[in-house]
């Protein structure tokens, strides 16, 4: 069975880059094309967002597979949209898979014992593409309700060759609410992601490829960089997915921390500054909705641009 984490690293040596484009289709924000085409396929609402959604991410997704090694679609905007929505997901996450490219299914999935097993061999396909039926490679998961928690996404993920990101230090600005909180663990005092963090890295010790990287990873945003290079050091085992690049305001130097010396163990996420830059600038003026395709192509390789200083 093909390990995750080197069929990850593959695909970043191939394409030389370890930008990761997420797929966060917003209806309002769809170029106009998009949303024509698909009130003309079908009618109630739901459809047509349903119809517009998988359009949209599709012909995203065919703009960057040669130039990126994975797409991270987000699975609660089609959730939103009920049956159609997932329908729509998981024929999203299968044109990426027939891609080439890597999918990481953001869904923060996390429950107890058999439940949890049931999420994981729902979403894990692994190296497989029809191991599972929503057929993606990796998945977030939270690991709120203990460590136990996380084993059956373990056990599947090392079954199927997937992969799961364990939340452990997120970008959004309220992350330090209950993450930063502080107990004491022994003569030492710690923080509450520190202790997530040396639970995965437990974990992806025990799960690594020859290359030394588990199939377990962690969620460790750009927009807390001294706490990326701090995980970086006391998680060697484990794989980053690193999203608040770009419109968060996470930037190259700040994502720098996540890297091992060949450049390798993380992955950084930009979703809405690549998916809508046809209404952004620089985009906006040259391209719009009728050229949308080329402002994600532009900005793709901006990003890849950008991270190159910090990631060979």
């Amino acid at each position: 069975m093909s390990h995750y984490a080197t069929r990850l690293h593959d695909a970043v040596r191939r394409t030389g880059t370890p930008a990761l484009v997420g797929l966060d289709p917003r209806f309002e924000r769809l170029p106009a094309p998009v949303v024509r085409a698909a009130r003309e396929r079908t009618s109630t609402d739901l459809a047509v967002r349903a119809a517009a959604f998988e359009e949209f991410c599709k012909r995203i997704v065919d703009v960057v597979a040669p130039l990126v090694p994975a797409v991270k679609p987000q699975a609660a905007f089609f959730e939103e949209l009920g049956p159609a929505g997932c329908t729509a997901l998981e024929r999203v996450i299968r044109h990426a898979r027939a891609a080439g490219l890597v999918v990481i299914c953001d869904a923060k999935r996390g429950d107890i014992g058999s439940t949890a097993e049931a999420y994981a061999r729902a979403y894990l396909a692994g190296a497989d593409p029809d191991g599972a039926v929503w057929g993606a490679d990796a998945l977030t998961v939270s690991p709120y309700l203990g460590a136990d928690t996380l084993r059956p996404f373990v056990d599947v993920a090392v079954e199927r060759g997937a992969g799961i990101y364990v939340l452990v230090r997120t970008s959004n600005p309220g992350a330090g609410t209950f993450q930063d909180l502080r107990f004491e663990d022994g003569e030492s005092p710690k923080l509450v992601y520190q202790q997530v963090a040396g639970v995965v890295e437990e974990l992806a010790a025990e799960t690594a490829d020859d290359q030394g990287y588990g199939c377990v990873g962690a969620v460790v945003g750009a927009t807390y960089p001294a706490e990326l290079a701090e995980v970086r050091s006391a998680m060697p085992h484990v794989p980053l997915l690193v999203p608040g690049y770009g419109s968060q305001g996470g930037t190259a130097s700040d994502v720098a921390g996540g890297f091992d010396q060949n450049g390798l163990g993380a992955v950084v996420n930009s979703s809405r500054a690549i998916n809508f830059a046809h209404a952004a600038e620089p985009y906006a003026e040259q391209f719009g909705d009728d050229r949308w395709e080329e402002a994600v192509l532009a900005a793709t390789k901006r990003m890849v641009a950008d991270l190159s200083a910090v990631a060979n």
